[in-house]
């Protein structure tokens, strides 16, 4: 049986700093892949980076959109049979990558997250982010009466056919919250596995979330929970 091919998607915004290497790492990794780099109206080096890189997928919004839109955007060219996202700020470590997506080309799961927080919340996460983390697995946990560990993960992974079904609406990092409301709500089981080997970035380092999109997110997990 053919290996199946994965697409990665990777929503960028000015990370000249750290594309080339998350490109090295993505390529190295274990698995069949495409890469789909969605850049989200960048104004530093990133879309010259982009231009040399011949074996990828390398789209462009003129303007900044936000990480939800850089995905939609992504979803419409995705090949694979299952695809999973990836931020290009080298917190999350794409030989992770084949665990996740295992569940689903065994055929025992349709979305699997890769989970942060199985042993604890890590000592370097800055306290507004683990407050906002903590919310947003008990919002899970109250509005869907799911036992979700690590709802904000990167690491989302979906059969693709089941992602565009969703009809997605997000612009920005409501896609987390969106993406497991409308799954939960469909009676579709999240799988989560550990991650080994996340590396937490800080504001400093340019982490673009704030503590206010968590407040965005769970405002996005009840308006889901209780519309169509």
């Amino acid at each position: 049986m053919d290996e199946p091919l994965i697409t990665v998607v990777v929503p960028i915004y000015n990370e000249e700093g750290t594309l080339l290497e998350l490109l090295e790492r993505l390529r190295r990794a274990p698995f069949r892949k495409e890469i789909i780099v969605v850049d989200d109206g960048s104004t530093d080096k990133t879309p010259d980076i982009l231009a040399e890189q011949r074996d990828i997928v390398a789209l462009r919004h003129e303007r900044n959109r936000g990480k939800g839109a850089a995905i939609r955007t992504a979803l419409q060219h995705a090949t694979g049979d299952i695809l999973i996202i990836q931020d290009a700020d080298l917190e999350y470590d794409p030989n992770e990558i084949p665990k996740v997506v295992a569940p689903i080309i065994k055929g025992e799961a349709q979305v699997v997250y890769g989970s942060r927080f199985f042993r604890g919340l890590p000592r370097e996460m800055p306290l507004p982010n683990k407050i906002a983390n903590i919310l947003l697995a008990w919002s899970v946990r109250i509005l869907f009466r799911y036992p979700l560990t690590d709802e904000a993960t990167c690491y989302k992974a979906f059969r693709t056919d089941l992602l565009r079904s969703m009809n997605l609406k997000c612009e920005r990092f409501e896609f987390c919250p969106e993406v497991t409301a409308k799954s939960l709500k469909r009676g579709v089981p999240i799988r989560e596995v550990e991650l080994l080997h996340y590396r937490p970035r800080r504001k400093a380092e340019g982490k673009k979330i704030r503590w206010t999109d968590g407040l965005e997110a769970i405002w996005t997990l009840l308006r889901y929970r209780f519309r169509d």
